[in-house]
């Protein structure tokens, strides 16, 4: 089975999606089909033993659309090339050429329209004695002079509305181009007939009751709409554009012994890459030579440069600020970060959130339901409006309503109702350095009561550093430490890196240790300068019968600090204490959380005290320690019969088994060796008030969503009722079809502009 993601070409509505959506299911060999109108893709898996793309496209191509099948291979090009051609190349410039062409159309037609507009309002004012009436002259002229304009607006203005009705009327499949061409043609050829034969039907109709000028308005009405709704669609998908602007296009490396500036596409595994100021990293890689301060705020968030020295790790896309480095490339082409942040944001933004359920179910069955209401209308004012109207005046209120249900109907604003604000939220969260796997999850977030939090690299910095030197022997400082360090230097313990790290921090010079030896369970022991010297824990100082200041130590350890004891076999010298360090960001995080009204545990392999020490200084509410990975799943499974909802932030590998239970996993990902398939979301650099922000992400963007929902509902509520005359006998109301094709028109346009506000917002 292969599962893809496609562009489409030729959708217009909602009902499109759902018209291709449902014909690609029926289709042999489709396993699963998810088509999305805001992003205009499809996701499809299918058996490429029984159909193919180009055979799923041609289903589809007698009703308007296409699938883009090209690939990677048939167009010479590398797959990262070939995303930039589809993400925003060929789809983006086909989307600004549509853009041209209809504001090419719009131009010719609103002069049009207001003259219509002028013409419409002129006959009403002048019944209210506002304005004087239309002189016959005039009167004549605007009679010869809007059939001609409704003409031209009709076929070729309005052509895809016209291809729409032409495709329900020959495949049966209608979407919205059906409702809007029905109603203006309809409305055309009624004034049409009444204009060619106005004597022979004066007897039976109002033959001064036109319908020219509607079908002028609503035709510009809602192509502006149409171009409203395409220019900021186009807006919603910038992220996807800007990630793809951070790539490097060459990169220079070193070929046999020389530099040569290369294609991207070129650089291979082991190049030896060169980056100078101002210069963007190609691909990730570990510098080897060199430092410098790399500016990762595209992709992390952080605004401030990150100093990188040798043995560092660096990725795509981020800038060299200052210094010039070399760099072995270890990840390239699609393994590079910005690679995999580029496909999950693709993937994410195409995806669907369980709320857009119901407004996919009424899309499905939205425009047969409104062509019948529509007909109802009209055969309705027909039967009971002409015994007390008359037909005539029956006959017109009947088409007012029939082309006003068919107008005003917007399916459009509830299939773009849910994309648009995920497509806005998910880009925004990869501004931020916060990647969201799928629609559903960022749904799922917003109602998190529980936040399970690991210690070591989430509250922690997951790296432990020589925090306190207690030196009580005839030795300098420096010289106590390199004594110390001379032996761990030779240890693989994790403590003896931190050592190592501060030695060379502080150039302190490392000795020759001779006779090194573990002591199993206690440190170590080695020779230096003719003596011998023991480092280890309580357990070794006890085991050589030394005195030492129990007090001092047990003031450090309940700090969760662990002590590091420099002995000769006669006295104790004194020790350092190593800790991981909790990060700064954490206790605001854990205080940003709370004021979210949620409740935040720790869950710790690591020993009681130390945990409830660190839990203290951050503010957690709870912890539980010296727990394997399998007690932690217990713990959330414990938490979910509670009817909790819970998130679990951990580091995505150890952790796997816990992130995978919880209702939502987040993975704190560090540098290159972010944890991306194993959560539903991913905080780059391990940051934890990153949960925070994506947390207040996922209620922004279900708040709008829930707003562009109302908004799209309220319209076609209250709409239909309004224009099928519902209100008439009551309140006299009838809703002018021009006002319908207005009201259809920004129903679309105010549901993006809503999702496009989640841009713009403080998270």
């Amino acid at each position: 089975m292969i599962n893809k993601i496609y562009k489409i070409k030729g959708m217009h509505c909602a009902s499109c999606a759902g018209i291709i959506e449902r014909t690609f299911k029926k289709a042999e060999g489709v396993s699963s089909a998810e088509v999305n109108y805001g992003t205009e893709t499809t996701k499809v898996v299918f058996d490429e033993t029984k159909t193919s793309p180009e055979k799923l496209s041609k289903k589809i191509e007698h009703l308007g659309y296409s699938l883009i099948t090209e690939t990677a291979e048939s167009m010479g090009m590398s797959e990262d090339e070939h995303r930039a051609h589809m993400g925003i190349g060929q789809s983006k410039n086909e989307k600004l050429e549509e853009l041209k062409d209809m504001k090419k159309k719009l131009i010719s037609a609103i002069p049009l329209a207001l003259v219509s507009i002028l013409v419409m309002a002129w006959d009403i004012l002048s019944l209210y004695k506002i304005v004087p009436m239309m002189s016959d002259t005039l009167k004549q002229l605007f009679s010869h002079l809007l059939p001609l304009m409704a003409t031209y607006t009709l076929f070729v203005v309005g052509k895809p509305y016209l291809l729409g009705l032409y495709r329900f009327l020959r495949y049966g499949k209608a979407n919205m181009d059906t409702l809007i061409g029905l109603g203006t043609v309809s409305a055309f050829f009624y004034s049409f007939v009444i204009f060619s034969f106005a004597k022979s039907l004066s007897a039976f109709l109002n033959v001064d009751a036109t319908y020219f000028d509607v079908t002028i308005v609503v035709i510009t009405f809602i192509t502006l709409g149409k171009y409203l709704e395409a220019r900021s669609k186009i807006k919603t998908g910038d992220a996807i554009e800007k990630l793809l602007n951070l790539g490097a296009k060459t990169a220079l490396v070193v070929r046999a012994g020389s530099e040569v500036e290369i294609p991207i596409d070129q650089v291979i595994h082991g190049d030896l890459i060169i980056v100078k100021p101002g210069a963007k990293i190609p691909v990730d890689g570990v510098i080897v030579e060199g430092s410098s301060y790399v500016d990762e705020s595209m992709i992390t968030g952080e605004s401030m440069a990150v100093e990188k020295k040798i043995y560092d790790s660096v990725v795509s896309g981020t800038m060299n600020t200052n210094g010039t480095f070399t760099f072995k490339a270890t990840k390239v082409g699609s393994e590079t970060l910005l690679s995999q942040i580029i496909k999950m944001v693709e993937e994410a933004q195409g995806s669907k959130a369980p709320i857009q359920a119901l407004a996919d179910r009424i899309s499905a069955v939205f425009v047969p339901i409104v062509l019948i209401i529509a007909f109802v209308a009209l055969v309705a004012w027909l039967l009971l409006g002409t015994g007390t109207l008359g037909f005539a005046k029956a006959l017109s209120f009947g088409l007012v309503s029939f082309v006003s249900v068919l107008v005003i109907a917007c399916p459009c604003a509830l299939g773009l109702a849910t994309p648009t604000a995920i497509i806005v939220g998910v880009g925004k969260g990869a501004k931020e350095g916060i990647l969201i796997k799928d629609a559903a999850t960022l749904e799922k977030l917003h109602k998190v009561d529980t936040v399970i939090v690991d210690k070591t690299g989430t509250i922690t910095k997951g790296k432990p550093t020589l925090v306190d030197i207690e030196n009580a022997s005839k030795f300098s400082d420096v010289e106590f430490i390199s004594i110390i360090a001379s032996l761990e230097n030779k240890s693989e313990h994790p403590i003896a890196r931190a050592i190592i790290d501060y030695v060379k921090e502080k150039n302190i010079a490392i000795g020759v240790v001779l006779n090194f030896r573990n002591v199993e369970g206690y440190g170590i022991r080695g020779m230096i300068g003719g003596v011998e010297y023991f480092i280890g824990n309580v357990k070794l100082i006890e085991e050589l019968k030394l005195n030492f200041d129990r007090t001092k130590i047990e003031k450090y350890t309940a700090e969760g600090k662990t002590p590091i004891i420099l002995a000769t076999e006669h006295e104790v010298l004194g020790f350092v204490m190593v800790a991981d360090e909790v990060k700064t960001e954490s206790k605001q995080a854990i205080y940003d959380l709370h004021k979210l009204g949620i409740k935040v545990m720790m869950i710790t392999g690591d020993d009681e005290k130390t945990a409830k020490y660190i839990a203290e200084l951050v503010g957690i509410d709870e912890v539980v320690a010296h727990v394997l990975p399998k007690d932690k799943l217990e713990k959330i499974k414990e938490l979910q019969s509670k009817g909790r909802v819970v998130g679990m932030a951990g580091d995505g590998v150890n952790d796997a088994p816990a992130l995978a239970q919880a209702d939502v996993g987040i993975a704190m990902g560090t540098g290159t060796d972010v944890a991306i398939e194993s959560a539903g979301i991913t905080l780059l650099h391990g940051d934890i008030s990153k949960l925070v922000k994506a947390i207040r992400l996922s209620k922004m963007t279900m708040r709008g969503i829930k707003q562009n929902l109302f908004w799209a509902f309220f319209y076609n509520i209250v709409g239909i009722p309004l224009a099928s005359g519902l209100f008439f006998p009551i309140f006299g109301w009838l809703l002018n079809p021009v006002f319908a094709g207005f009201a259809m028109a920004m129903s679309s346009v105010s549901v993006v502009s809503n999702s496009l506000r989640i841009k713009v917002k403080k998270l």
